[in-house]
């Protein structure tokens, strides 16, 4: 993924409300943090926007002031690279499958978002005028382009960045794989960090700064599923990491050959 840390419009794939937290069981484990990799895709190139302050619409409804922060998830597997439009102009092209963008700086306030196939602007996925408050955003293409069973949709996910303190890290899961049902998150510690977390359910457990092995296991009363998927993932503490749980458990049964991975992300350090 390219550097993208220009004062620039990038809300490509916006909501308006926050996505239901998956129930969760915080897990206290010791020790100390090591670097976490962060995987991302390419990005293409970003156009600027001009800034916006506090306005008045025609009805006299104030426009929020401030400014947002906002980062792009591409998290459907089944849909091609995308380009994505801010109130008709081109601001990201040619994004691929699990391609998370950095956090940019974007006005608060409504704007309208378009999100394309690549390089054919008239076949749009998602077309909609999405309000922004002064807040960190991370927005997710999730679901299928040609499955009726999980539709393309957009998640708009509003962060916790804030310093989770002293040897502790934040952990966000979003569950976007949509043949995995609903899972349970363990570490080989035996903790559990996530219980019960279905599909587009996201939400943030604290634990203590360390190199984990990330267990992902059917949802169960007891926890112990069998292992379908796992992943070494190292915490820094003072940092905030989200884990997106993408692509098919079964590839070979779905309309993408995508498998399930695991991509974990720095949102924030102190």
């Amino acid at each position: 993924m390219s550097d993208l840390n220009r004062r620039q419009m990038l809300a490509a794939l916006g909501g308006a409300a926050a996505v239901s937290l998956a129930g969760c069981a915080g897990g206290d484990d010791g020790g100390d943090g090591t670097d976490t990799e962060t995987e991302s895709g390419g990005m293409g190139t970003m156009t600027e926007s001009g800034g916006g302050m506090e306005t008045e619409d025609d009805a006299g409804t104030e426009t929020p002031s401030g400014t947002a922060r906002v980062r792009a998830a591409h998290m459907s597997p089944d849909a091609p690279n995308v380009d994505i439009y801010v109130d008709g102009n081109a601001a990201l092209e040619d994004v691929p499958f699990r391609a998370v963008s950095d956090y940019l700086e974007v006005p608060a306030g409504p704007h309208q978002f378009t999100i394309t196939e690549a390089g054919n602007q008239d076949n749009a996925v998602f077309d909609q005028e999405v309000p922004l408050e002064a807040e960190d955003y991370t927005l997710v293409a999730a679901g299928e382009l040609t499955s009726e069973d999980t539709d393309f949709q957009v998640l708009p996910l509003v962060d916790d960045n804030s310093d989770p303190g002293g040897n502790q890290a934040r952990l966000r899961a979003v569950h976007v794989s949509p043949d995995a049902g609903a899972v349970d998150v363990t570490v080989s510690a035996g903790a559990v960090l996530f219980d019960g977390v279905g599909f587009t359910d996201a939400g943030y457990v604290s634990v203590e700064a360390n190199d984990y092995t990330a267990q992902i296991r059917p949802d169960t009363m007891e926890n112990d599923g069998e292992v379908v998927y796992d992943a070494d993932v190292s915490l820094n503490g003072g940092t905030v990491y989200t884990a997106f749980a993408s692509g098919y458990l079964s590839p070979d049964d779905e309309p993408a050959d995508e498998g399930f991975e695991l991509t974990v992300v720095q949102d924030a350090s102190t």
